[in-house]
């Protein structure tokens, strides 16, 4: 029911108490009638002076009515109505029904009167009809309840009664009201929606007239604040939402392109990343820092969460690290390990306000528009983009590409921040965007000496990037990578450093590219130092970064020089990349180059034995892989470590029981291996003799110890 939805939207934006849902069990007689006098009192203290945009008369209505009825509870409160017991307890047992009646009506009435007051003008526009039909359903109530209210037994003076006896003659003579000028303005809106539909994009005096003069929308603050009503309304309603997800979004990129159209980039011009929680220069320092709660830290980003969301498991993370989190393929819950029954996300709204209180009593700026920073997995966008949507998305982008071609700083700032923005969800808004010539101005932004212009540029450029037939684009632009690892080794902010190690992975998902990504000047030294130094996010950045290029097999020599190798090992012991590392490192052992390389690194056998013991299975498998790897190329001092590493028969064992089917494979292998060794020093009688990882004597690999090693049958299954 259309009005069902709308009361559930006002208890999720107000955060009512649970006296607005329960009758107050414990209140009667003279508290309640002071209670329900004061409720009265503040409503109408609140509302009557209000400037409805909408819904004026309906909300004129109400607030008479409970003026009407804060007269009765005056009266009763002046006769100590139920302070004393009552002559007829019949009448005073249905009075007293009533009055709680009363109580609960006036609270959902107060919820109502208050959305209208402060909710988005346009998500009143829309909701006209349901609105009205929920001011005419607490009429109708209220209809039902005087015809039950014993009037007449409550020794009311004789002008009181009749208020209320008149009263109850207006609401059972009530209609459903809807304003005529309210409704013919909610079908302009629809005529602009459907000019866009048609390609038509609606005169600029009509939408100026619509948005400045009849809405009262005059400042691209304002405008930008009715955006982010209607997205939540989407996010909050999660598909049970009129209009549809897919319309709503059509509204906001009409909205979106009329903010640039009527407004430009007036009161725009805001440096955000000294008083962001989530944005700090290099070089800062620990001045004024504040401990975040442990609660409202994301426990992937370990970042304050700007956007909490629930997934399958019951978790709560930043929307943004999540999506990261699956886009990169992972299919299960990274704090539990569960694995995810599907990829749906639900808003905790709950949480969000709470962090929202804790921001504005430390002193904390929230602002969540310039903190999400990665595209959004597909599968979260609620409503797919309607032809309206694109189309005026296009609009905007024409608009943002001229300020980012030719105008100041400030407005190349802001554009880049709002291609960055639009290029977070959709592959036409990707495609549309990079079509229309942002990567050349957005390469050059590259180079600001202005952090927030150089984040967002590479930001952008990061979301753009996802839709692969951008990757060429932004390969082929002249010095646009070079630009690009410029900002991972020296970027302004941390962020944006990070956000270039991104953009690195998604371009070096096309194999061509991975050479040429990691010849670039210093590129691999500096995803090296990210994954050894950087923050939690910084290190999966750099890691799947280098993961990537670790699969071209002409890259082994550059990881090697360029210390990925070093960086890959040393993260090992590193739960949150260590899967990662030792599939980069399973990768490059399969060369002797790299099995030489990694065989040199002391403590490769120990981490990659730590893997197998305490990774995930997936992490199991790439460290097996890459110790028997070790064994077959990486000389006789190698293998005899990974062989006489400590409780290697145990962790094999128990590897080839639990394992992934890849796992007990590699598993089998090297037990194998082990075995064979095992003989051999047996059939030697435990003095020093020369074999490879064969068993042959005259191979000359690697010599036993002069000690007796001890026997342990491994049982290696049939696979």
């Amino acid at each position: 029911m259309a009005t069902a939805a709308i009361f559930s939207s006002l208890r999720r934006r107000r955060s009512p108490s649970l006296e607005a849902f329960l009758s107050p069990v414990d209140l009667s007689g003279f508290p309640l009638v002071q209670t329900l006098a004061a409720i009265s009192t503040e409503i109408i203290s609140s509302f009557s002076g209000t400037r409805f945009s909408f819904q004026r008369r309906n909300a004129r209505s109400l607030i008479r009515k409970i003026e009407i009825f804060l007269v009765l509870f005056e009266s009763l409160a002046e006769s100590r109505w139920g302070s004393t017991p009552s002559s007829s307890s019949s009448s005073s047992s249905t009075a007293l029904l009533c009055l709680k009646e009363l109580y609960l009506l006036l609270y959902r009435s107060k919820i109502l009167l208050d959305y209208c007051a402060h909710s988005s003008k346009l998500w009143l526009l829309l909701q006209t009809q349901s609105i009205s039909g929920y001011f005419h359903d607490l009429n109708q109530e209220i209809s039902t309840l005087l015809d039950v209210f014993p009037v007449n037994d409550l020794n009311l003076s004789d002008d009181v009664r009749e208020q209320i006896e008149l009263l109850q003659s207006q609401s059972r003579r009530s209609r459903l009201y809807i304003d005529n000028n309210d409704e013919s303005l909610r079908r302009t809106f629809y005529s602009f929606l459907d000019g866009f539909e048609h390609g038509e994009i609606p005169n600029t005096l009509a939408l100026r007239s619509f948005f400045v003069e009849k809405l009262g929308i005059k400042d691209s603050k304002s405008c930008r604040s009715e955006i982010e009503f209607l997205e939540e309304q989407i996010a909050n309603h999660d598909g049970d939402v009129e209009p549809t997800g897919s319309v709503i979004n059509g509204f906001v990129a009409i909205t979106r392109y009329c903010r640039f159209l009527l407004f430009g980039f007036e009161e725009e011009w805001r440096i955000k990343n000294n008083n962001n929680p989530k944005k700090k220069s290099k070089g800062d320092g620990n001045d004024g820092f504040i401990t975040v709660p442990k609660d409202f830290v994301c426990p992937i980003s370990l970042d304050l969460m700007t956007d909490p969301v629930i997934i399958s498991t019951g978790q709560t993370y930043d929307r943004t690290s999540i999506a990261r989190w699956i886009e990169e393929g992972h299919c299960t819950c990274p704090k539990t390990g569960q694995m995810l029954v599907d990829s749906r996300i639900v808003p905790n709204r709950a949480l969000k306000n709470l962090i929202v209180q804790w921001c504005a009593a430390s002193g904390v700026s929230y602002e969540s528009e310039f903190v999400t920073d990665s595209p959004t997995n597909e599968g979260f966008v609620s409503g797919l983009p309607t032809k309206a949507a694109v189309e005026a998305n296009k609009a905007t982008v024409s608009i943002l590409i001229e300020y980012l071609a030719d105008g100041s700083e400030a407005a190349q700032t802001v554009a880049a921040r709002e291609i960055r923005l639009l290029a977070k969800t959709g592959k036409e808004n990707r495609e549309f965007i990079a079509e229309a010539g942002a990567i050349p101005h957005l390469r050059r932004l590259l180079k600001s000496e202005n952090a927030v212009a150089q984040e967002n540029s590479v930001t952008a450029m990061l979301n753009l990037s996802i839709y692969e037939k951008n990757k060429s684009r932004i390969m082929e632009e002249e010095d646009c990578l070079e630009a690009i690892v410029s900002v991972l080794v020296s970027g302004l902010t941390v962020e944006a450093q990070e956000n270039a190690a991104a953009t690195l992975f998604s371009l070096s998902a096309v194999h061509e590219y991975k050479k040429r990504i990691a010849m670039a000047d210093q590129c691999v030294e500096a995803l090296a130092s990210l994954l050894q130094n950087g923050t939690p996010r910084g290190k999966k950045d750099a890691v799947t970064a280098l993961y990537n290029l670790s699969t071209h097999p002409e890259n082994c020599s550059r990881m090697i020089e360029g210390g990925g190798v070093s960086s890959l090992v040393g993260a090992l012991k590193n739960e949150g990349v260590a899967e990662e590392a030792a599939g980069a490192l399973a990768l490059l052992v399969r060369q002797s180059l790299g099995a030489e390389a990694i065989g040199k690194e002391e403590s490769a056998v120990t981490g990659l034995m730590w893997m197998m013991r305490c990774g995930t299975p997936r992490g199991k498998e790439n460290a097996v892989a890459a110790l028997l790897e070790l064994c077959r190329r990486g000389g006789a001092a190698v293998a005899e470590r990974v062989l006489r590493a400590p409780a290697i028969a145990g962790v094999l064992q128990t590897l080839l029981f639990t394992g992934t089917k890849r796992a007990r494979r590699k598993a089998a292998s090297l037990a194998r291996v082990f075995q064979r060794r095992e003989h051999a020093a047996i059939r030697a009688g435990g003095y020093g003799f020369v074999g490879d990882v064969n068993g042959n004597r005259d191979g000359g690999n690697f010599t036993t110890d002069v000690s007796v090693p001890m026997s342990i049958s491994i049982s290696v299954p049939v696979l």
